[in-house]
């Protein structure tokens, strides 16, 4: 299942950045009304949206909802461990269980 919302979130983040990089910026257009002549308003046409626009909002929706789907996921799997314990048990695995040493005896000369 995971892999199924993975290959999903994979695709939907290629669709927003195929479908950005292709539209059109509104700044374009404020730029061809001053120099070429060869836009009709300031901003451009500014009425409903697109196809392009349209299918953006669709591929980022899918995008959203895959990154909490996964998140969701992640955090809830029943075979999670944590790092920390992992590690502890493994140093406590490898220590030797030694007897400690014993200090040795202070000698009780007086110095003259």
């Amino acid at each position: 299942m995971e892999n199924l919302v993975t290959a999903i979130h994979i695709l939907a983040a290629a669709g927003v950045i195929g479908l950005v990089l292709l539209q059109h910026g509104k700044g374009a257009d404020m730029g061809a009304a001053f120099g070429s002549g060869a836009s009709g308003s300031l901003f451009g046409v500014s009425g409903a949206s697109n196809f392009m626009s349209r299918a953006t909002a669709i591929c980022v929706a899918v995008f959203f909802t895959t990154s909490l789907t996964l998140a969701y996921m992640s955090g809830h799997r029943a075979d999670r461990v944590s790092v920390v314990k992992t590690i502890a048990t493994e140093q406590a695995a490898q220590k030797p269980a030694a007897a400690p040493a014993t200090p040795a005896p202070a000698s009780k000369e007086v110095p003259q």
